[in-house]
């Protein structure tokens, strides 16, 4: 399985995109920086679309990569929770500032082809397992394990605040793809906006040690780009109190499993 960061950043500035991941070249895991990564025949190649929640970041890109479907020979499957659907169809694919691309260029063929998930149930999409798992958000969310057929498998929260002992129950990942939004200093502001810091994060870990008996390779991403060198220096101490490593996700990463 190899895994193509697209966008690693909450904010976007000069190189850095919103959220977006690749599986190996066909699976998508968020949309934030989906076209302004990749070529036109790279995004020719994608097959599915997974979205863990409806906000902004995670979604953006998929008005243009509906825009770009124009020369695509099949279309792509999106899949997300019913509530996502709902915002997605209301206020981004709305036909009101450019095309409606669940319904283009017909609503019997539309190009993005928009499926409901439900937590907890297991999907075989493109030849992945993929078991979506429900999160600490305010709005619904998933994470998603995806496991290929070879046993290889990650785990992406998208976007979480604490809270996460139950998720961990369901999961046993290789590689634990997981957001830190913000500063220590700002812990209580994102522990109420469904977020995680560098100190939240190391409880989880901690957590998840217990239930599993291990911690996988971690990769944090969903990094606030104005907070990027704090974020970074925080992360580091977690991963040196706990005594593992933690790599800090960026554009254009690419990670083998």
């Amino acid at each position: 399985m190899e895994i193509h960061i697209l966008g690693a950043h909450s904010t976007e500035a000069g190189g850095l995109r919103l959220v977006s991941f690749l599986i190996d070249g066909v699976l998508v895991l968020d949309a934030g920086g989906l076209t302004s990564s990749l070529s036109l025949s790279e995004q020719q190649q994608v097959r599915a679309i997974l979205l863990t929640h409806h906000h902004f970041d995670h979604t953006r890109d998929l008005v243009t990569f509906g825009a770009n479907g124009a020369t695509f020979p099949q279309s792509v499957d999106v899949y997300a929770l019913n509530q996502t659907i709902d915002v997605v169809i209301s206020c981004l694919l709305d036909g009101k500032m450019y095309a409606d691309f669940s319904k283009w260029p017909s609503k019997e063929k539309p190009f993005l082809q928009l499926r409901v998930i439900e937590p907890l149930q297991r999907y075989n999409i493109q030849g992945y397992e993929v078991l979506p798992v429900p999160l600490q958000h305010t709005v619904p969310s998933v994470g998603y394990q995806v496991t290929s057929k070879d046993g290889k498998s990650l785990f992406y929260t998208g976007d979480t605040g604490p809270g996460l002992e139950t998720c961990w129950q369901y999961i046993s990942p290789q590689l634990l793809m997981i957001e830190v939004s913000g500063i220590n200093k700002s812990q209580d502001f994102l522990k109420s906006v469904g977020h995680l810091s560098a100190g939240l994060l190391k409880e989880e870990l901690i957590q998840f040690r217990h239930i599993k008996g291990y911690i996988p390779r971690v990769v944090v991403i969903h990094i606030p780009s104005q907070f990027q060198n704090e974020v970074e220096q925080e992360v580091k101490e977690v991963a040196r109190e706990l005594g593992i490593g933690i790599d800090m996700g960026y554009e254009g990463m690419i990670i083998t499993l």
